[in-house]
């Protein structure tokens, strides 16, 4: 049994030295082997250099495969752990192409469990102990509301209101997508995020205002909380927090990704980039941040029933960049309850059972500056 762990960029390094300093043997794959070497040389002894074709030459029935590539190279090595009788765990939503082999996963009797970074990921655990706490006093006809904001900004604000720990391409071309969320209790699509901001008073030990909007499509994950269908949903949105006065910070940027919006202006798109990771890169060494709210609501006959929300504030600290330890650690989770059998065969997402979400989050505690969870009600 062997855990082949594909990637070794910036947010994967913490979750791999947790599983080198584990019991079972780990190949560290990479296209460029100096750059794995330099990061995790200390404590791998197998460090490989990656391509798929080696990469399933050597997968045997009973490993697992960890792909922190980017998401499009997923499929490929799930297919491959379909071939071999291998697992497979990423921290990416999961993709159609994906859900599709969730058959195929159940006949070969192997895991390939997707969205256990941060968000997807910590945010989905989050989510599920609260509906789970709600579902013990929840009523058919109660209305709900639910809301998930997470981001990562400064440690120490700039004037731009945010920095880059990785390419800025990726965030300007998410800029660009629609959005779909229950607001009020009906559907909310806008075409760009920065027509959704709204303001986000935050439970901190010392309260903070910030910015939010709804990414993705929110209402897609209303089945897979397990919202009740007899619940009326008020409001329902997952979403991107920034701090307070990124929208205006940002004014010259959304004008530039709406007129480059065109396949004409990738090249110019990739231009702003280069500048912007120049301009707005974290230093070596700089701590970053990573926040992350997700709250549960309902109310019965007009009167609050319900008010919980899990916060949590971590930094960089020696262990690592905040948003690496926070996404990497439960994918080393994730790898740790497939060695254990405790991820049936299938296509999943983060888990929803209770003694897992309690562990995990106990582990993501330990990462963060501050976790707590809050009963607004009592504090009301």
């Amino acid at each position: 049994m062997t855990i082949h762990w594909v990637g070794t960029g910036l947010s994967a390094i913490p979750g791999l030295r947790r599983l080198l300093a584990g019991n079972v043997p780990v190949a560290v794959w990479n296209r460029t082997p100096d750059k794995a070497r330099a990061a995790v040389g200390d404590l791998a002894t197998d460090i490989r250099s990656y391509s798929l074709p080696a990469l399933a030459g050597a997968v045997q029935a009973g490993d697992v495969v960890v792909s922190m590539l980017p998401a499009d190279r997923h499929v490929p090595l799930a297919r491959i752990c379909l071939d071999k009788g291998a697992s497979f765990v990423s921290s990416s939503y999961i993709s159609p192409e994906m859900a599709a082999l969730d058959q195929a996963a159940r006949d070969a009797g192997v895991a390939l469990v997707n969205e256990v970074g941060l968000d997807p990921g910590i945010d989905h655990l989050m989510a599920h102990e609260l509906v789970a706490d709600y579902r013990q006093i929840a009523r058919a006809g109660d209305t709900v509301s639910f809301t998930s904001y997470c981001g990562g900004i400064p440690s120490y604000p700039n004037t731009f209101r945010y920095k880059f720990s990785w390419s800025p391409l990726g965030v300007l071309r998410a800029l660009r997508s629609p959005s779909r969320s229950i607001r009020d209790g009906a559907l909310r699509e806008v075409q760009r995020p920065w027509h959704a901001i709204d303001a986000y008073d935050a439970p901190l030990p010392v309260p903070e205002r910030f910015e939010v909007y709804p990414n993705r499509d929110s209402a897609a994950f209303v089945a897979q909380y397990g919202l009740d269908p007899e619940w009326r949903v008020q409001d329902f949105v997952r979403g991107t927090i920034r701090m307070k006065g990124w929208a205006e910070a940002w004014a010259n940027v959304f004008a530039a990704v709406e007129r480059l919006a065109g396949p004409e202006g990738d090249a110019q798109l990739a231009e702003m980039a280069d500048r912007l990771w120049a301009e707005h890169a974290y230093a070596e060494g700089e701590p970053d941040r990573v926040v992350l709210f997700v709250r549960l609501s309902a109310r019965r006959d007009g009167a609050a029933v319900f008010d919980k929300e899990w916060v949590l504030d971590a930094r960089g600290n020696a262990g690592g960049s905040a948003m690496a330890q926070l996404v990497s650690t439960p994918v080393a989770l994730a790898v740790e309850a497939v060695l254990e059998g405790r991820l049936p065969p299938g296509v999943h997402a983060a888990p929803d059972d209770p003694d897992l979400v309690g562990h995990w989050l106990v582990e993501v505690g330990e990462i963060a500056d501050h976790m707590a969870r809050v009963n607004h009600l009592a504090t009301a």
